[in-house]
């Protein structure tokens, strides 16, 4: 079906789906979830599938119900022993098609009543990544300097994430760049509207969000060796 919005139907569902996070309900309304929120997610990402090969052909919009760009609903049981089994928002991850979990370069989606936003960048990379990406820093001051000075960057993104108190080991506490040194998370979010979100004119949106964030995600991949 063609991409309408994360309308009223998706809000009301999750919104319920908040307030009765258990596996009987879930059952009983496992056929409005498919159409609600998955169906319509998996719609968001085929319309989406032409603007990210266009943005690069090395990311992936991946409209399956599994194994693509579509987050499972199901919490990783491995860390949320004891707490409600599903998530209540919707997850979706554009990422590379070198990628093998959520810690890769990706542009994301996050579709949550009164909690909806957009990333890009990378969550939490491993250590060797993010020592790799510090190392670029460094090495590429003026490249990274683009990216944080970029015009389009700044009208829509705020890098974001946690970081570290001090220098990362190696790195001197008097760098230029050391508030970025200290990072943990390469992640710039912007927040959307429910109004943003709940017709088709999110493709485009985000679309011209994600080609915004260009400047990082090449300067990300490049550290990593990868294409973009």
């Amino acid at each position: 079906m063609k991409f309408s919005g994360f309308g009223s139907a998706t809000t009301k569902l999750l919104t319920e789906l908040a307030d009765n996070n258990n596996r009987l309900w879930f059952q009983d309304n496992k056929q409005r979830y498919e159409s609600d929120v998955q169906g319509v997610a998996l719609d968001y990402i085929a319309a989406m599938a032409p603007h990210i090969e266009k943005l690069s052909e090395h990311f992936l919009a991946l409209p399956q119900k599994t194994g693509g760009s579509l987050m499972r609903v199901y919490k990783d049981s491995r860390f949320a022993r004891g707490q409600d089994p599903y998530k209540t928002n919707i997850g979706i991850q554009f990422r590379h098609e070198l990628a093998k979990d959520v810690h890769a370069p990706g542009f994301y989606v996050h579709i949550e009543p009164d909690a909806c936003f957009i990333g890009a960048g990378m969550w939490r990379p491993e250590p060797t990544a993010l020592a790799r990406i510090r190392q670029r820093i460094v090495e590429q001051p003026k490249e990274w300097q683009k990216v944080r000075k970029g015009k389009a960057f700044n009208a829509h993104w705020t890098l974001g994430g946690t970081g570290l108190k001090k220098a990362p080991r190696g790195f001197a506490e008097d760098h230029p760049h050391i508030e970025d040194l200290r990072r943990k998370d390469f992640i710039a979010g912007c927040d959307l509207t429910m109004s943003d979100v709940a017709t088709a004119r999110l493709v485009g949106l985000s679309t011209e969000y994600f080609k915004a964030a260009t400047p990082l995600m090449r300067f990300l991949c490049a550290s990593l060796d990868l294409g973009y």
